[in-house]
């Protein structure tokens, strides 16, 4: 349903209207940003609530347009009122407001996969989304995080991901280890003091990538229970970014 936007106060587009972050969580929302990103959200787990697009993107999207529901409401605007309501300028364009699905239950999810990412403490929604977009690419069919990770559906997580972060299950936990166990998985740690290097890893049935932010790496307690592996580098280097470190170690996994 096109819905022509003339007035840059007009409430029909109040949840566009300067969002900040804190008011997307608390009103269990989200905001996904581009035309790539809008077509895998439409496929997604969430529910989206309306689109907002600058007059010159409609052509484009002509097909996703045809395939929301009539009742998602798509507002068309001239780029510079939509940048005024949004606050900057958008240059794609495009932006869809969402409603945030139920965070599904961990063992519910552990139970439909063999393949599964836990993340630790990463507050960075650049490395966030990365993740996110290498679990996508590489089948991993649940993303855990502990209780301090940042949010998977951050407006710039989801923008980095691709959209990933809109379409692989995730659920947080206070002991993502005492899940896979339950759940029958092998815990592979990634370190590089690893008893194992990643190369020579055969995967287990029933795998789970663990990984902690950059710097610190995975807690102590959580590293002594599980297979611990390594990246061999050149010229005794030992650091990686944690979005490139997750596509090496997952293409393994998925692939080796």
């Amino acid at each position: 349903m096109i819905v022509r936007i003339d007035d840059p106060s007009d409430p029909r587009i109040a949840d566009y209207r300067d969002v900040r972050e804190r008011d997307l969580q608390r009103g269990g929302g989200f905001m996904a940003e581009g035309e790539v990103v809008l077509r895998k959200a439409i496929h997604g787990r969430h529910v989206l609530r309306s689109l907002l697009l600058a007059e010159d993107r409609v052509a484009a999207l002509a097909d996703v347009i045809a395939a929301l529901p009539d009742t998602v409401p798509v507002h068309v605007a001239p780029q510079a009122l939509m940048d005024g309501v949004v606050g900057f300028h958008i240059h794609r364009g495009v932006l869809a407001y969402g409603e945030r699905a139920a965070e599904p239950d961990p063992d519910a999810l552990l139970a439909e996969t063999d393949l599964v990412l836990v993340l630790y403490g990463v507050a960075n929604t650049d490395n966030m989304g990365g993740v996110f977009r290498n679990a996508a690419a590489f089948g991993v069919g649940t993303v855990l995080l502990d209780e301090t990770c940042c949010d998977p559906l951050y407006r710039k997580a989801i923008r980095t991901s691709v959209g990933a972060s809109l379409l692989v299950p995730f659920a947080r936990t206070p002991d993502p280890l005492a899940a896979l166990e339950r759940a029958g998985f092998t815990a592979i740690a990634l370190s590089p003091s690893g008893a194992e290097t990643l190369h020579a890893l055969k995967r287990p049935g029933r795998a789970a990538l663990l990984l902690g932010t950059e710097g610190p790496g995975l807690p102590d307690a959580v590293m002594t229970r599980c297979r611990t592996v390594s990246i061999p580098m050149s010229g005794g280097f030992d650091s990686l970014n944690l979005a490139t470190t997750s596509g090496i170690a997952l293409h393994q996994l998925a692939f080796g």
